[in-house]
């Protein structure tokens, strides 16, 4: 997610700092549930699982073959911060990394698509490399059995877009993203049935436009350029229209022929109020709107949350009838990003004369299971699947119970091989929130597939090299960038050919020495 970090809890660096809690929870009061040891089948028939990764995070390759810059390559260039080119060397790995999956056991693999490599410029000839390229591997994992699951857009528009008409700031921007996504439907959507337009729509629009820690770096303060008060808000918006025309072409065009499933991409952190106060309680659902309805509100509703326009007044964009229509029912599932768990405070209103996302909100955050100096989750905590089940739960009561992919989930931890390689705390928090999933399924959650984040250690937005989410080990000191399997490869692997043998960390053990390697 991997992910700007709130972008993630991945990048929960982010998250701190974008406070994004996209807060989902229920009436949960934040003690953790006793945890479900599941079997893969015990989930419905059809229930995917699966691992993932993203174009910028595990490509490399940023100036091979016709590749043009993104917005990322830009922000963290000018910044001269850790960066993707070489990333984990997949546009030349591809092939090995598929055998990988293969003796995993994915059922899917979630990945996105470079547009800066499929059209340099944003729009315009389409590069024939990079064509071949996602054919060729979209076509690896096809033949292995593994379904491509893809996201159009992982915070990566081609950086012509942003020097052209500023990007996502601009409605133009709806007309090229339609066009990208055509040519993605036309030439992969016979093996693709699954598609994720935006990845998280709300943390992008925050961490790129509110706060400027992400790309392309934009905000009021100690930014080059940028608004906090509006241009949050002006992105979201054309997210959504961008969304929902991709969508509507892919009604009308394709879902025939191919018959796949178009969806939308959300940060979701579940949350719980501080106290039982009543200014608490009610603080907790305005989190929720401002986090969650935002982006689900004109998805199932066709219009943003009451308190969203009530506070935001002008600042908010409005829908004409028209686009409320054509986004209302656009997406045909959610794609949900999740790490953990956010307390919910009210804050007193008052009058800074400074007007962003945050005091939009009128609250505060506080993170029980991260670690205050880095934002990553802390390997002796006692993490929070509940938060989990509130999100999925929280979706099933007030939107719908909308089709839910979780399309990222997994846990970050530092050290050399050896210490990565005994991954313990990553099983045990695997196993307690797909035994999460699991419980909120039986009660009614239309969730139909879960991704570990991620496969491989990946370049991490905003975080660098510095956390690691895989399963896999990579070496990114060796130029061959050789990967190695952690104790969390081979228990996944376990749990997904439902050997329950080794269902807890106490297991891993006896399973390395079952399992010599892949």
């Amino acid at each position: 997610m991997a992910r700007m970090e709130l972008l993630r809890c991945k990048k929960m660096d982010m998250v701190l700092s974008l406070i994004i809690t996209i807060s989902l929870a229920l009436p949960f009061t934040g003690s953790c549930s006793s945890h479900v040891y599941s079997r893969r089948s015990d989930f419905p028939e059809g229930f995917a699982f699966g691992s993932g990764a993203s174009s910028y995070q595990w490509e490399g390759a940023a100036d091979e073959d016709g590749r043009k810059p993104s917005i990322w390559d830009t922000f963290v260039h000018s910044r001269n911060l850790d960066n993707g080119d070489i990333a984990c060397d997949g546009y030349h790995k591809y092939k090995e990394d598929v055998q990988l999956m293969v003796e995993t056991g994915l059922d899917a693999f979630r990945f996105s698509i470079s547009w800066s490599r499929l059209i340099p410029n944003g729009r315009g000839p389409v590069n024939p490399k990079g064509l071949y390229f996602y054919k060729s591997f979209i076509q690896q994992l096809v033949t292995h059995g593994i379904e491509p699951h893809v996201t159009l857009y992982h915070y990566d528009h081609p950086q012509a877009l942003e020097d052209d008409y500023g990007g996502w700031l601009n409605r133009t921007i709806i007309k090229d993203f339609t066009a990208y996504a055509d040519v993605c439907f036309r030439e992969f959507g016979n093996h693709v049935k699954l598609w994720t337009t935006i990845n998280e729509a709300n943390i992008f629009t925050i961490g790129g436009y509110n706060d400027g820690i992400t790309a392309p770096g934009r905000c009021s303060r100690n930014c080059m350029s940028g608004n906090s008060s509006t241009e949050p808000y002006i992105v979201g918006h054309n997210l959504l229209l961008a969304h929902a025309s991709a969508s509507r072409l892919y009604q009308q065009k394709y879902k025939d022929i191919q018959r796949g499933s178009v969806g939308f991409g959300l940060f979701a952190m579940g949350f719980s109020p501080s106290t039982t106060s009543k200014d608490d309680e009610i603080a907790t659902q305005r989190a929720r709107d401002f986090y969650f309805g935002w982006m689900l509100g004109p998805l199932v509703y066709g219009g943003y949350p009451y308190v969203m326009r009530r506070t935001i007044g002008s600042r908010l964009p409005d829908f004409s009838e028209e686009e409320s229509e054509l986004v209302k029912g656009s997406s045909d599932f959610v794609g949900i990003t999740h790490y953990n768990a956010a307390i919910v405070t009210n804050i007193k209103p008052y009058f800074s004369g400074y007007s962003d996302f945050y005091s939009d909100t009128g609250i505060t955050l506080t993170y029980p299971c991260n670690d205050s100096s880095t934002g990553l989750l802390l390997d002796t905590c006692d993490d929070t699947p509940w938060a989990m089940e509130g999100v999925l739960e929280y979706i099933k009561q007030s939107y719908d119970n909308s089709p839910v992919y979780i399309l990222e989930n997994g846990k970050s931890m530092k050290g050399d091989f050896q210490l990565q390689q005994k991954d313990t705390p990553r099983i045990d928090y695997l196993q307690a929130y797909i035994g999460a999933v699991l419980k909120a399924v039986r009660n009614g959650s239309d969730t139909r597939g879960y991704f570990v984040w991620s496969l491989m250690d990946l370049y991490e937005l905003l975080d660098g090299y510095g956390s690691a989410f895989g399963l896999y080990y990579v070496n990114f000191s060796d130029p061959q960038r050789k990967r190695s399997p952690k104790h969390s490869a081979h228990w996944y692997s376990a749990f997904l050919k439902d050997d329950i043998t080794f269902r807890d960390s106490q297991g891993i053990t006896q399973l390395q020495s079952n399992i010599s390697s892949f």
